[in-house]
């Protein structure tokens, strides 16, 4: 896996030294967030480039991974890629130059030039998205893994962009029609720069469009995750098929939480502080996911006891070709 990484992975120079000027800054902006004093929009000023350049070592070490699993090289998913990086490059500049200058980066219209950094990066994050579904359909167009691997990534991939499309309110005019008092800002009933969380700075006196995007775009990195550990903790007792149910079950529910999340920040509530309503779609959503992943634990046929019996008789054969689907997943 490491070798293949590596191999696949040194085609694709850009995305690694970005992911790696990430890292760098991520170190940069922690060491800022204690030496300087400033603060902006209620929270450290170099807070914001922080939690940027840490969300993009993630999802820039993700499509890494992703590219490591195709087995024939994908010209489109590179060329996406490359967008991908250009439009985090254009992002990170934005960012850190504004901190530089002592002032915000988004919604900053308060002079010509700051409203054009800030619809060039509403430009940017909309290209971003586009090359991410490119992404997408290029590396699910491969064999990338067994059916469990290709839920994983592709429920991941959707969650990823599921989460960017909740954060599409936060990028329009303030002004936008129909959704007056909810774009042009990260919160909702309340203005940005309010008490907040500590790190992730959410309100904790109104609602914020974040969390939602936070949830959604980090399933890209969820999925795969359950993914393995299902491999790991019961592949001997779950065939490849009841894992790939399992993994959609545990899929929709995510994504169902992402859209539960934002619903109650558009309706101004903070995140924990939720109403009977948001509680009731809470405890229904789980009650739903628990018995959509029992019906599929029982339908697999797995017993009480945790031991799997094998439909029919087993023999060198059949073991192998187990042993080749856990591997092609775990790849």
């Amino acid at each position: 896996m490491t070798d293949n990484l590596s191999r696949r992975v040194s085609r694709h120079r850009p995305l690694m030294v970005f992911v790696s000027a990430m890292a760098v800054l991520a170190v940069v902006c922690a060491v800022g967030i204690v030496a300087d004093q400033r603060v902006l929009t209620g929270a450290p000023i170099w807070l914001k480039p922080f939690k940027f350049a840490v969300s993009f070592v993630l999802y820039g070490g993700t499509l890494a991974w992703l590219l490591s699993l195709l087995r024939r090289r994908s010209r489109i998913a590179e060329w996406a890629v490359t967008v991908v990086v250009a439009m985090g490059v254009v992002e990170m500049c934005i960012i850190v130059g504004q901190v530089i200058r002592g002032t915000t980066s988004h919604y900053n219209e308060t002079t010509p030039l700051n409203a054009v950094l800030w619809q060039l990066m509403g430009a940017a994050i909309m290209v971003l998205f586009v090359a991410h579904g490119v992404i997408g359909v290029a590396v699910l167009r491969q064999p990338v893994a067994g059916r469990a691997g290709r839920y994983a990534i592709g429920l991941g991939l959707g969650l990823a962009a599921l989460g960017m499309l909740v954060a599409v309110p936060m990028t329009l005019p303030a002004q936008a029609p129909v959704i007056e008092g909810i774009a042009g800002a990260h919160s909702v009933g309340v203005p940005d720069g309010g008490p907040g969380l500590p790190v992730v700075g959410w309100s904790t006196t109104g609602g914020d469009l974040r969390i939602g995007h936070f949830v959604g775009l980090h399933g890209m990195q969820v999925l795969p995750i359950l993914a393995l550990l299902l491999s790991r903790i019961a592949g001997g007792r779950l065939d490849e098929r009841a894992r790939a149910r399992l993994l959609l079950v545990l899929g929709v529910g995510y994504g169902a939480a992402t859209v539960l999340l934002t619903w109650q920040a558009l309706r101004g509530q903070p995140l924990l502080r939720p109403d009977t309503l948001t509680l009731t779609a809470v405890a229904t959503l789980a009650v739903v996911t628990v018995a959509a992943a029992g019906a599929v634990l029982a339908r697999s046929g797995l017993p009480a006891g945790g031991e799997h019996q094998p439909a029919g008789p087993a023999g060198p054969h059949s073991e192998r070709v187990a042993g080749d689907e856990r591997t092609e997943v775990t790849a």
